[in-house]
């Protein structure tokens, strides 16, 4: 490879290294909303064991 090829291959790797980091991004964002999903689901369970309340018999 000559200099002109290593300088071109730069740009290359920079844009590989970019899309592994935007990846890892990804993934930890996914995770993220999985978890937040998993805590919504645990939220909802534990609401619908709960009877809902008529806005009359609230008065009561």
């Amino acid at each position: 490879m000559d200099d002109s090829e290593a300088r071109s291959a730069g740009p290359i790797e920079q844009a590989s290294d970019l899309s592994d980091i935007a990846a890892q991004c990804a993934v930890s964002n996914l995770l993220d909303v999985a978890a937040q999903l998993a805590g919504l689901a645990e939220d909802l369970k534990a609401l619908s064991s709960r009877p809902i309340a008529l806005s009359g018999e609230m008065k009561n």
